[in-house]
């Protein structure tokens, strides 16, 4: 029941009840009772409206950004009244965080050999990533490798906690389709720890770690990262630890097979990685 309707039961004179106990009984503030709703003006209104519609296609766009968005359209408003705004629509920007993975002070941490190197084929480099999923109830991690010159996702593995077995998982199965000359992430304790960097040397795979701070080192696994947010999680909004594994596993297939990517020239990951048309079995 709203507000108006609560207020309509008690807006005759009962001369049995006081306001207070009438109020007590509907489940109305007795504040309320009195409280005659603002008129909203059109202006007003059509800032809010041009709020969410900038919102909606610009997720990531904060207040800063809104607020010159709707300053170029002629709409003269200060930050903290698009803040004032975003916050009583519930709008909040979908910002990158720091990185999750902590450097490990034991782990032995190897040379960046991208920088300047041009990427000419499949299996030249494979690079590997971390990045946080939302849930419903709760969150978990999400760890993938990608091939660098075709985008191709050669595996993927999601966990709840931040523990090296899922990404030497990962790793595993990725090696079950090849062998990268180089292999590319960051300086986390994950990627740096004897169980992981030892099957890569035990490939004689040459070990590639990003400089300390430079997330574009690895700028593929980033724009995955965008990709598989804005394409699939934001829209799913998984509920639990189930559905992220269904839902990613729908969406990396569309990813590797059936996504054109302007960057390929509009090939898909797998006709760029294999040579041949993706033919579903």
């Amino acid at each position: 029941m709203s507000i108006d309707e609560k207020r309509g039961l008690i807006e005759g004179d009962n001369k049995e009840l006081s306001i207070r106990r009438q109020c007590e009984l509907v489940g109305l503030l007795r504040s309320n009772r009195y409280y005659k709703p603002v008129a909203v003006s059109d202006e007003t209104l059509r800032f809010m409206h041009r709020v969410d519609e900038i919102f909606t296609e610009y997720p990531f766009y904060g207040s800063r950004r809104i607020r010159e968005a709707l300053r170029r359209e002629g709409f003269e408003v200060g930050r903290e009244r698009v803040q004032a705004c975003m916050r009583q629509m519930g709008l909040r920007a979908i910002y990158p965080k720091g990185s999750l993975s902590k450097r490990h002070p034991g782990h032995k941490i190897y040379p960046y050999l991208l920088r300047d190197r041009e990427i000419t084929h499949p299996n030249q480099v494979w690079a590997t990533d971390i990045t946080y999923l939302r849930l419903r109830q709760g969150f978990v991690y999400l760890v993938a490798v990608i091939d660098w010159y075709s985008r191709y996702v050669l595996s993927w593995r999601i966990s709840n906690t931040l523990d090296v077995s899922f990404c030497r998982e990962a790793l595993g199965e990725a090696l079950e389709k090849g062998c990268p000359e180089i292999f590319n992430s960051d300086q986390g304790s994950q990627f740096t720890s004897h169980d992981f960097t030892g099957i890569l040397l035990g490939k004689e795979i040459a070990i590639s770690m990003d400089g300390r701070g430079r997330a574009f080192d690895n700028i593929f696994t980033e724009r995955l990262w965008r990709s598989v947010k804005y394409e699939e999680v934001y829209l799913k909004d998984y509920q639990v630890c189930r559905d992220a594994r269904e839902g990613l596993e729908e969406y990396f297939s569309f990813y590797n097979n059936r996504r054109y990517h302007q960057s390929l020239e509009y090939k898909t990951p797998y006709e760029v990685h294999f040579g041949v048309p993706y033919e579903k079995e």
